[in-house]
């Protein structure tokens, strides 16, 4: 536990060094870029995101079953810029654009833990991996993350749903990658997690990819990575029946 804590610490250290940091006088675009870069630095895990939201939420109401979508880009803009997010349902959105999986863990606690939910969805964030979002990244540090957030779960005795990665055989943002290949290995260790530790796995990708390995352009908004109102309401359906089979299950 002393090197979590040091770890702990160290970050700690860092983000308000970075809050600290004096502002600098460039060029209007250049000073743009040097603010986005000292926000993330001074909360990399974009905790403020949310915190109000969590903190005004209050505990699911009597017989309530609530549901958190963890997630990034993805679900982030679910019901936000394209389709709608479940109209009724005591579902959570708590995606937030680009971020990789080891944000999303130690968003754990606060974005999903705190908001006593009887499930969470982790969706969307491998892909940013894969992309280099946050530095170079490897299928282990995947795992690794995942693992951490489904053992934080199960303490907290919340069912937890596993969504496979969406089709991409390209990012816009990155012209170089080629991550087909790279999606569909990382989608069969988290079916076959899933299936080894008796979590329900959500395989949006089925669903959505085309014959390159990519999602069917008709599907996409940026005819690439993120789906539009189409694409959301095939993924809708999948969700709610991956929702109903974990909670017919006994919490952990």
């Amino acid at each position: 536990m002393r090197w979590i804590l040091a770890a702990a610490i160290s970050v700690g250290t860092m983000w308000g060094q970075a809050a600290d940091a004096p502002r600098m006088s460039l060029q209007p675009d250049a000073q743009e870029r040097y603010d986005r870069m000292l926000k993330k630095l001074a909360d990399w895990p974009d905790l403020t995101r949310y915190r109000q939201d969590d903190a005004s939420a209050g505990d699911p109401k009597p017989g309530e079953r609530r549901v958190v979508f963890l997630g990034a880009s993805i679900t982030d803009f679910w019901g936000r810029k394209y389709g709608t997010f479940f109209p009724g349902e005591p579902y959570i959105n708590r995606g937030i654009s680009g971020q990789v999986t080891s944000q999303l863990l130690v968003r754990f606690q606060q974005d999903v833990i705190h908001l006593k939910p009887a499930a969470v969805i982790i969706a969307d964030a491998g892909a940013n991996n894969i992309a280099g979002n946050g530095g170079p990244a490897t299928l282990a540090m995947f795992r690794d993350d995942v693992e951490s957030m489904v053992a934080i779960a199960r303490a907290n005795h919340i069912r937890v749903i596993l969504a496979s990665l969406l089709p991409a055989s390209r990012f816009p943002w990155k012209p170089e990658a080629k991550p087909a290949e790279e999606i569909r290995e990382w989608n069969a260790w988290l079916k076959d997690y899933a299936t080894e530790h008796g979590i329900v796995y959500l395989d949006y990708y089925s669903a959505l990819v085309d014959e390159q390995g990519g999602m069917k352009p008709e599907l996409a908004f940026d005819k690439a990575v993120h789906p539009n109102a189409a694409g959301y309401a095939l993924m809708q359906p999948l969700a709610e029946n991956a929702i109903n089979k974990a909670l017919e299950r006994p919490a952990p």
